[in-house]
C-alpha cells in the first residue's frame, strides 16, 4: 500500500520509517477512523466517523466498539458532510473520552462524553450548523475547531456552555468546504490546519494575532509535532508533511489511503487511514527517528 516512502528532514535529524499496519478495519461495518487517541500500552482509542461509534483497538489490532452515537432523524443534512460525522477524540487519566459529533440538528451536535463501561452523553451543544472536527486539552479546558463556523470553540472538562474563544478570516473556507480541521495544544498556544487554505496556524492563549506557520499545504487534516516540527496528514492528497519552524515542509511518506489523524508517542506516530474513497481502512504506525 505504500507507494514511496521517504526519509525527511535530514537536516533536522528527523526520519519517517517503517510503516506498519496495526490492523484492517471492516469497511462493511463502517469502521473508517477519523480521529485517535493513543493509550499508555499503545492501544488506541478511536472514532468511526459515519459510524458513529467509537473503538477501543488493541495493540494486537483487536476491534471492540464501546459506544455508539443517536443517529439524526432521517433525511437531516449535515453541513458540509451531508451525513452525521464523529470526529476528534481525546482521553484522560482516568480512562473517560470526549469526543465530538456533527449530527444537523442542534438537539445532537457538540460535545459528547463517553465513560469506562458508561454511554455516551452529550455534555455540550453546538448549534445545528457547526461541523466540530479538531478536539484537544489543556489546563481543565477542551478547544475544538469548528470547520463550519470559522471558529475555535472552548468549554470546561465537566461540559456546559461553549464559548467562542477565536474566530476570524485565518479558520474560514468559502461557503461549503472545510476551514478550521485538526487542533493540537503546544507551547501555550493552540494550534489548527486550515483544510481549504492549505495552512498551519498558531494561537497563543494569551490573546494576540493569530499566526501562520505555513502555507502551501495539500488539505492538511489532524497532525501531531515531533520535536520542533508538525507531522501533518493531508486528506485526502494521501500523504504525511514535515512541517518546520520556519514553514518549510515536505512529504515523507506517501500512499497512504485518505490519513485523517496522527499521534505521536515517543518515537511511534499512529496515523488513521480512513479509506474515504477506496477499500482498506486501516490503522498504521511509523518509527520517528530524531
Amino acid at each position: 500500500m505504500f507507494r514511496t516512502l521517504v526519509a525527511a528532514a535530514l537536516v533536522m535529524g528527523v526520519t519517517v520509517t517503517d510503516p506498519h499496519v496495526v490492523t484492517h478495519l471492516d469497511l462493511a461495518a463502517g469502521q473508517q477512523p477519523e480521529n485517535l487517541a493513543v493509550e499508555a500500552d499503545g492501544s488506541v482509542d478511536a472514532t468511526f466517523s459515519f459510524a458513529r461509534q467509537i473503538a477501543h483497538i488493541s495493540p494486537g489490532g483487536a476491534v471492540h466498539i464501546v459506544g455508539t452515537v443517536p443517529a439524526p432523524p432521517a433525511g437531516t443534512d449535515v453541513p458540509l458532510i451531508h451525513r452525521a460525522f464523529v470526529g476528534g477524540i481525546v482521553r484522560t487519566d482516568d480512562g473517560t473520552l470526549y469526543f465530538l459529533y456533527a449530527a444537523g440538528t442542534s438537539e445532537l451536535t457538540g460535545l459528547w462524553r463517553l465513560r469506562p463501561g458508561g454511554v455516551p452523553v452529550r455534555i455540550a451543544a453546538l448549534p445545528a450548523d457547526s461541523v466540530p472536527n479538531g478536539l484537544a486539552l489543556a489546563e481543565g479546558q477542551l478547544y475544538l475547531s469548528d470547520s463550519a463556523l470559522a471558529t475555535v470553540w472552548r468549554v470546561p472538562l465537566c461540559g456546559g456552555t461553549l464559548v467562542r474563544w477565536r474566530s476570524g478570516p485565518e479558520l474560514a473556507a468559502p461557503a461549503g468546504q472545510f476551514g478550521a480541521n485538526g487542533l493540537k495544544i503546544r507551547d501555550h498556544a493552540v494550534w489548527v490546519t486550515n483544510f481549504t487554505q492549505g495552512t498551519l496556524l498558531r494561537i497563543p492563549f494569551g490573546g494576540g494575532p493569530i499566526r501562520t506557520v505555513a502555507t502551501g499545504l495539500d488539505t492538511p487534516d489532524d497532525f501531531d509535532f515531533a520535536g520542533p516540527d508538525a507531522l501533518v496528514a493531508t486528506n485526502p492528497t494521501k500523504s504525511l508533511e514535515l512541517v518546520h519552524p520556519d514553514g518549510r515542509h515536505e512529504s515523507v511518506l506517501t500512499g497512504l489511503d485518505n490519513p485523517s489523524a496522527v499521534v505521536v508517542r515517543g518515537d511511534t506516530a499512529y496515523v488513521a487511514d480512513a479509506a474515504y474513497f477506496s477499500a482498506d481502512p486501516n490503522l498504521l504506525t511509523v518509527h520517528i527517528g530524531r
